[in-house]
C-alpha cells in the first residue's frame, strides 16, 4: 500500500496509505478528501482533475485521449493535470502527491 500525500486547497497536507488496485478518486471518497468524481469515474466529467507533483508525473501512465479530451475541461490545467479516476494505485506510486485544485467546472450539472 503506498502512503500518498493529498495537498488541500487550503494548503494542509492529509497522508493517506492508499490499497492497490484502486483508483485516486476512490482514495479520496475512502478518505473524505474533496475531489467531486461527478461523473462516478466514467471518464465523462473533469470534476477528479488533480495536479500531480512534478516528481511523479512521468511515472504514471501517459493519458489516453479521452482523458485528454477531459482535462481541457478542467478548471486550473496545468502541465502535470490529470484526473484522479484514472491513476490506479500500485507499489511504485509510493509518496506520490497531488494538489487538489481550489474549484472544478462540473459540466454535468444540469442546467434549467
Amino acid at each position: 500500500m503506498p502512503n500518498i500525500i493529498f495537498v488541500m486547497p487550503d494548503g494542509s497536507e492529509k497522508h493517506i496509505s492508499a490499497p492497490n488496485g484502486i483508483s485516486l478518486l476512490e482514495v479520496a471518497h475512502k478518505n473524505s478528501v474533496p475531489l467531486e468524481g461527478a461523473c462516478e469515474g466514467s471518464l465523462a466529467c473533469s470534476t477528479c482533475h488533480v495536479v500531480v507533483d512534478p516528481a511523479f508525473y512521468d511515472q504514471l501512465p501517459a493519458a489516453t485521449d479521452d482523458e485528454e479530451d477531459m482535462l481541457d475541461l478542467a478548471f486550473g490545467l496545468t502541465h502535470t493535470s490529470r484526473l484522479g479516476c484514472q491513476i490506479m494505485m500500485n507499489d511504485s506510486l509510493e509518496g506520490l502527491k497531488i494538489s487538489v485544485p481550489t474549484a472544478t467546472r462540473n459540466m454535468m450539472v444540469d442546467k434549467k
